[in-house]
Protein backbone atom coordinates (compact mmCIF):
# COMPACT_ATOMS: atom_id res chain seq x y z
CA UNK A 1 0.00 0.00 0.00
CA UNK A 2 1.46 3.10 -0.86
CA UNK A 3 1.37 5.69 1.94
CA UNK A 4 1.88 9.65 2.26
CA UNK A 5 5.72 10.58 3.32
CA UNK A 6 5.41 13.78 4.48
CA UNK A 7 3.01 17.53 4.52
CA UNK A 8 5.24 19.23 1.12
CA UNK A 9 2.85 22.01 1.99
CA UNK A 10 -0.19 23.97 3.20
CA UNK A 11 -1.92 26.65 1.17
CA UNK A 12 -5.37 28.83 1.86
CA UNK A 13 -6.35 31.61 0.66
CA UNK A 14 -6.15 35.27 2.21
CA UNK A 15 -7.63 39.06 0.91
CA UNK A 16 -4.23 40.36 1.37
CA UNK A 17 -1.34 37.48 1.16
CA UNK A 18 1.28 39.83 2.15
CA UNK A 19 -0.57 41.36 4.78
CA UNK A 20 -1.05 38.09 6.20
CA UNK A 21 2.34 36.91 6.10
CA UNK A 22 3.66 40.14 7.45
CA UNK A 23 1.33 39.05 10.65
CA UNK A 24 2.84 35.96 11.03
CA UNK A 25 6.13 37.16 10.64
CA UNK A 26 5.77 39.41 13.36
CA UNK A 27 3.63 37.31 15.69
CA UNK A 28 5.09 33.95 15.24
CA UNK A 29 8.46 34.95 13.62
CA UNK A 30 8.06 33.35 9.89
CA UNK A 31 10.74 34.28 8.07
CA UNK A 32 10.91 37.54 6.12
CA UNK A 33 9.23 37.16 2.66
CA UNK A 34 12.17 37.05 -0.17
CA UNK A 35 11.18 38.96 -3.30
CA UNK A 36 8.33 39.97 -2.00
CA UNK A 37 6.86 36.31 -2.63
CA UNK A 38 4.62 35.80 0.55
CA UNK A 39 5.95 31.95 0.42
CA UNK A 40 7.82 30.03 3.10
CA UNK A 41 10.40 26.95 2.64
CA UNK A 42 10.80 25.06 5.91
CA UNK A 43 13.45 22.94 5.61
CA UNK A 44 14.05 19.23 7.51
CA UNK A 45 16.34 16.44 7.53
CA UNK A 46 14.83 13.11 7.13
CA UNK A 47 15.20 11.42 10.96
CA UNK A 48 16.37 8.14 9.86
CA UNK A 49 18.48 9.36 7.03
CA UNK A 50 20.31 12.34 7.77
CA UNK A 51 21.28 13.16 4.56
CA UNK A 52 17.95 13.69 2.56
CA UNK A 53 17.31 16.85 2.89
CA UNK A 54 13.54 17.98 2.13
CA UNK A 55 11.54 20.75 2.41
CA UNK A 56 7.33 21.84 3.74
CA UNK A 57 6.11 25.14 2.20
CA UNK A 58 3.71 27.34 3.91
CA UNK A 59 1.78 30.10 1.52
CA UNK A 60 -0.88 32.67 1.10
CA UNK A 61 -2.88 32.51 -2.24
CA UNK A 62 -4.84 35.78 -2.93
CA UNK A 63 -8.29 34.90 -2.39
CA UNK A 64 -9.60 34.64 -6.06
CA UNK A 65 -6.95 31.22 -7.08
CA UNK A 66 -8.56 28.53 -8.56
CA UNK A 67 -5.78 26.30 -7.90
CA UNK A 68 -7.33 24.45 -4.99
CA UNK A 69 -10.84 24.59 -6.16
CA UNK A 70 -13.79 26.00 -5.57
CA UNK A 71 -14.16 29.48 -3.55
CA UNK A 72 -15.81 27.63 -0.90
CA UNK A 73 -12.65 25.95 0.07
CA UNK A 74 -10.12 28.36 2.10
CA UNK A 75 -7.05 25.81 2.24
CA UNK A 76 -5.10 22.73 0.64
CA UNK A 77 -2.29 20.45 1.56
CA UNK A 78 -0.12 19.03 -0.22
CA UNK A 79 1.37 15.65 0.68
CA UNK A 80 4.82 13.89 -0.35
CA UNK A 81 4.81 10.80 -1.83
CA UNK A 82 7.40 8.04 -3.16
CA UNK A 83 5.81 7.39 -6.39
CA UNK A 84 2.60 9.67 -7.36
CA UNK A 85 1.49 7.05 -9.89
CA UNK A 86 0.79 3.86 -7.77
CA UNK A 87 -0.89 6.86 -5.04
CA UNK A 88 -3.13 7.80 -7.78
CA UNK A 89 -4.12 3.95 -9.01
CA UNK A 90 -5.02 2.82 -5.38
CA UNK A 91 -7.01 6.43 -4.98
CA UNK A 92 -8.86 5.79 -8.31
CA UNK A 93 -9.26 1.98 -7.07
CA UNK A 94 -10.56 3.07 -4.22
CA UNK A 95 -13.21 4.69 -5.77
CA UNK A 96 -11.88 8.43 -5.16
CA UNK A 97 -12.30 11.39 -7.21
CA UNK A 98 -8.82 11.76 -9.29
CA UNK A 99 -7.94 14.70 -11.45
CA UNK A 100 -6.66 13.11 -14.53
CA UNK A 101 -3.71 15.82 -15.26
CA UNK A 102 -0.89 15.00 -13.75
CA UNK A 103 1.63 18.19 -13.78
CA UNK A 104 5.77 17.71 -13.87
CA UNK A 105 7.89 20.87 -13.76
CA UNK A 106 11.49 20.91 -12.16
CA UNK A 107 9.72 20.81 -8.39
CA UNK A 108 8.59 17.46 -9.05
CA UNK A 109 5.42 15.87 -10.32
CA UNK A 110 1.99 16.72 -9.03
CA UNK A 111 -1.45 15.17 -8.96
CA UNK A 112 -4.89 16.19 -7.36
CA UNK A 113 -7.76 14.38 -5.78
CA UNK A 114 -10.99 15.39 -4.14
CA UNK A 115 -11.40 14.28 -0.32
CA UNK A 116 -14.86 13.01 1.15
CA UNK A 117 -15.82 17.14 2.16
CA UNK A 118 -14.72 17.94 -1.30
CA UNK A 119 -11.18 19.65 -0.33
CA UNK A 120 -9.37 19.23 -3.55
CA UNK A 121 -5.75 17.70 -2.00
CA UNK A 122 -1.91 18.22 -4.20
CA UNK A 123 0.03 14.82 -4.14
CA UNK A 124 4.04 15.76 -4.54
CA UNK A 125 6.42 13.36 -5.91
CA UNK A 126 9.63 15.49 -5.10
CA UNK A 127 12.31 14.78 -7.72
CA UNK A 128 15.06 11.95 -7.00
CA UNK A 129 17.52 14.68 -5.74
CA UNK A 130 15.05 16.98 -3.44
Amino acid sequence: MERVTGIGGVFFRSLDPHRIQRWYVDHLGLPEPVDGDPTVVFTWRERDDAERVGSTIWSPFPAETDYFGPRGKSWMLNFRVRDLDAMLTQLRAAGVQVDERIEELPEGRFGWFVDPDGNRVELWQPPEDH
